[in-house]
């Protein structure tokens, strides 16, 4: 199955990482600070994940990413690589995932002023994602 990783920036000056698995249900996220590179965090949500992809969007375009992905013997699928699009336009499925996060007034409007209390309410939304499906 693959990885995708996607950012989004959050309000209070914080971004939001996500690993998505294939079906498009997240499977790890994170909270770093705005001004955090997004390439940074690419390694963190892709630690212990078997993926065969790695679709990720343009803040993840790095030799480092591409090099790491591909010694697990994944392929790395990054936006500007023209090589590559037929493949990224898979990517709605994560963009589905912030879309239903949004859906959660909570997390759209950025109701925890701390950053462990968002990560909580982001991770029960995903729980919630998880628990409809099954």
């Amino acid at each position: 199955m693959g990885t995708k990783i996607w950012t989004v920036q959050r309000g209070l000056n914080t971004k939001l990482h996500l690993a998505v698995y294939a079906h498009g249900l997240p499977v790890r996220a994170l909270i770093t600070a705005g001004t955090t590179a997004d390439c940074t965090q690419a390694a963190p949500l892709n630690k212990g994940l078997d993926a065969q992809y790695l679709l990720a969007d343009r803040g993840y375009d790095s030799n480092d990413i591409v090099n790491q992905v591909e010694s697990q013997g994944a392929i790395s699928v990054i936006a500007p690589r023209k090589n590559n699009k037929n493949l990224y336009t898979l990517r709605h499925r994560v963009e589905n995932i912030f879309l239903n996060l949004k859906r959660w007034r909570g997390i759209a409007t950025r109701y925890a002023k701390d950053t462990a209390s968002f990560m909580a309410a982001v991770q029960i939304r995903c729980i919630a994602l998880w628990v409809k499906i099954l």
